[in-house]
Order: C-alpha cells, then structure tokens, then sequence
C-alpha cells in the first residue's frame, strides 16, 4: 500500500503514527519472509521502508514547525 506525500501530510498526528506502526509491522513480517525464503518480491522491503522515511520525514517536519 504505497500513499502519496499530498495524503501523508493531510494526516493527523494519531494516524502517522498508527502508519508508522503498520508499516514497522510490515516490515517485520517481510523480513521474517525473506529470511525464511518465502518472499517472492524483494522490492517490497524497499517501499515498506521509504514509506516508513517518509511518514517519519513529516512527523520530524511537524515537530521543528511546532518549536
């Protein structure tokens, strides 16, 4: 599941985060897939983790906006 910027900005704070936590979930999943030898699609690993810069990437935006 791959979100544009545009609908990661318009989030709340409470859904980056309940993003950011499915996304790690997902992460994990497919790590323990690879390793196992059952996953078939290795870019899978790439976007789950550009997901997780970019919501971590706003989060941070948001922060430094609010100091």
């Amino acid at each position: 599941m791959t979100m544009k910027l545009d609908k990661i900005r318009a989030l709340g704070v409470n859904e980056l985060t309940k993003q950011l936590d499915e996304a790690h979930q997902e992460l994990f999943n497919l790590r323990f897939r690879h390793a196992t030898r059952q996953l078939a699609n290795y870019s899978e690993l790439r976007k789950v983790k550009k997901r997780i810069a970019r919501i971590k990437t706003i989060m941070r935006e948001r922060e430094l906006a609010g100091k």
